[in-house]
């Protein structure tokens, strides 16, 4: 390769190189700053190519993108005077990014520092404002969009702009929750207790009504079955007395066969009477009609 093939390559390559470092492109994702020697010069580049002064101009590029600050869990006093732990976020932006580059040297860590600061004060001074029942079911909304708008605008010190403020979750100190669930405990406890001396009351109540229940059913019961017994004795006794009507020898007879079948069933029983006695005037007389003799064949059957 000759001599001029070479110088003119060394120029092809150094004008290329030029070119380059003329041109430059700012993605719609970012927000770019032309410096020159350290000032700026440029910072309201749209999305596109651009370019510069080579060897002159230096660029600078930032994320435009909303950015996410999940700041730790602070406490904050009420107007009541009670701690609230508070969970927040914010969503941020940057706005103005050569003021961004000037206040906090474009370092995402520090705006979000000076973000976070922000957030703290507004909400502090907005729940010193209210009631803990305010705080948790009232104002919640209202409060997230005060902190919005008061962090936004004191965040525009800073060239970022504030696009939300969420309050993940409020809740009690530590040490106060114990001693509310410690009082939720009791009263659950308590509730349950006055459930449970219901139930027995009403168990009772129930287990003693069917104690009278049956003591009535039993005592019915037993009427009417003293009543179908009395109904059936005096049909027996009718029966008795109208087939003793009908032929008043042969029944006092039959009574008197029925009373020595009774009498003499075993080998092992023993009677003592006399020999005269009215039990054994069939044994004497087979007809033995007198009224005497029918009454002491009755008592003897008895």
């Amino acid at each position: 390769m000759s001599g001029k093939s070479i110088i003119g390559l060394i120029l092809l390559l150094g004008a290329a190189a030029v070119v380059a470092s003329a041109i430059y492109t700012v993605d719609e994702r970012e927000k770019a700053i032309v410096f020159k020697f350290g000032e700026i010069v440029e910072s309201n580049d749209k999305p596109g190519l651009h370019f510069k002064t080579p060897f002159i101009n230096t660029v600078k590029k930032f994320d435009a993108r909303i950015q996410t600050l999940d700041a730790d869990p602070q406490r904050y006093l009420t107007i009541e005077k009670k701690n609230l732990v508070v969970d927040s976020f914010v969503k941020w932006r940057i706005r103005n990014v050569a003021k961004y580059y000037v206040t906090v040297s474009g370092l995402i860590s520090s705006a979000q520092i000076r973000v976070a600061q922000r957030v703290n004060d507004a909400l502090r001074e907005e729940f010193g404002r209210r009631t803990v029942n305010d705080v948790i079911s009232g104002d919640r909304a209202k409060i997230m969009d005060v902190v919005r708008l008061k962090t936004d605008e004191a965040a525009q010190e800073i060239g970022v702009e504030v696009v939300d403020v969420r309050l993940k979750r409020v809740d009690w100190d530590p040490e106060v929750s114990e001693r509310v669930y410690a009082r939720m405990e009791a009263e659950r406890s308590r509730v349950a207790k006055d459930f449970r001396a219901r139930g027995a009351e009403e168990a009772e109540r129930i287990t003693a009504d069917a104690e009278r229940q049956r003591e009535i059913t039993l005592a019915e019961a037993f009427r009417d079955s003293e009543k179908l017994r009395g109904e059936g004795d005096a049909g027996a006794t009718k029966i008795y007395a109208d087939a003793f009507g009908q032929d008043e020898e042969f029944f006092s007879l039959y009574r008197s066969l029925n009373a020595y079948k009774q009498a003499f069933d075993s080998e092992n029983d023993m009677i003592v009477l006399e020999p005269t006695s009215e039990f054994f005037r069939y044994f004497k007389d087979s007809r033995a009609r007198t009224n005497k003799g029918s009454e002491g064949q009755a008592q003897a059957m008895q």
